[in-house]
């Protein structure tokens, strides 16, 4: 089993039977096949739940620093930070789970920066 879990969702979720013809898993076994299938199912989920909590989670603070006496580039950092995780969630949803970890990160930088005083 490798450690690496691809992120284009090739083979498909839902159906597994030809699995085993892929060029990637040729050798592997049904069972092993069902593992790497269960694996990337797993960072579907796991991306897109990430990107809607960090979504909230900068709209939150976005509402939050809005009516706070703040300069207003930290609001609309947070919720440009927060766009960028939803789009990361929606890519993540579709099986892009390798763009979306980087627009995780990407989204979570921004709202971090934008409230860096200065």
């Amino acid at each position: 089993m490798r450690a690496r879990t691809d992120s284009d969702p090739r083979p498909a979720i839902a159906d597994f039977e030809g699995v085993a013809e892929d060029s990637d898993i040729a050798g592997d076994s049904d069972e092993e096949a069902a593992d790497h299938v269960e694996g990337a199912r797993r960072a579907r989920w796991l991306a897109a739940g990430t990107g809607v909590l960090l979504t909230l989670a900068g709209l939150a603070a976005a509402l939050l620093k809005l009516t706070a006496a703040a300069p207003a580039r930290v609001p609309a950092a947070y919720a440009l930070g927060a766009a960028v995780c939803a789009l990361a969630a929606l890519l993540g949803a579709r099986g892009r789970t390798r763009m979306a970890l980087w627009l995780l990160i990407a989204g979570t930088m921004i709202m971090a920066l934008g409230d860096q005083p200065g």
